[in-house]
């Protein structure tokens, strides 16, 4: 995380709604021997957990229960060149928005993997719409509970969520709009938009 005071992000409501709208995370826990990372997909069950499951194969999945573990959900970011700002003497950096999720780690039983999955499905699904939604109902039966034979359910109790999100707001107004233009040109629209929200607001600098 970037610490600068411009950049800071703590909003923890805005923070699960970027979280739930990624819907895609690398999930990092320490071990003895070395750190374990995975990138996995991920659902709120409530306001301070986060489900999430793994290959039972996958040797992160041993460290796991139990463990303090790290969450992190990278947004929209781009490379900014120092032409972009309009401003002499500006270097060039890196533009994005993430967050940092940080809590103990259960295990679900399998009624509550299966429940987590449903609910990451249903989710994803909606995103779909006017696509029907796709249900376990359409398998084969029997096929679904083979393929959960080798699936792990995870729940992290969220302690603490942090954002970062550098968006030029230690610039001026208007280089932050020649910058959102010239990223929106560059194919960056997401992050664009992003760094026109922070037009109007109060200069960091």
């Amino acid at each position: 995380m970037t610490p600068g005071a411009p950049y800071r992000w703590r909003d923890e409501a805005a923070i699960r709604d970027f979280v739930a709208q990624a819907g895609f995370g690398l999930l990092c826990v320490a071990a003895p021997e070395r750190l374990h990372v995975v990138h996995l997909p991920l659902v709120w069950l409530d306001d301070r957990r986060i489900g999430l499951h793994i290959h039972c194969a996958n040797p992160i999945v041993r460290h796991l229960d139990g463990q303090d573990a790290l969450i992190v959900v990278t947004g929209p970011h781009a490379y900014i060149s120092p032409d972009w700002y309009g401003l002499p003497d500006k270097v060039p950096t890196w533009n994005y928005q993430s967050a940092e999720l940080r809590g103990a780690m259960t295990r679900l039983d399998h009624d509550a993997t299966v429940a987590q999955i449903d609910a990451l499905t249903i989710e994803q699904e909606q995103r779909l719409s006017p696509k029907p939604l796709w249900t376990r109902d359409k398998m084969t039966p029997g096929h679904f509970d083979r393929l959960m034979a080798g699936l792990v359910g995870f729940a992290m109790q969220v302690d603490s969520m942090d954002g970062t999100a550098k968006l030029g707001q230690d610039k001026p107004e208007q280089a932050r709009i020649g910058l959102a233009q010239a990223l929106e040109n560059d194919g960056a629209a997401d992050l664009a938009a992003l760094m026109r929200a922070t037009v109007g607001q109060e200069d960091a600098a």
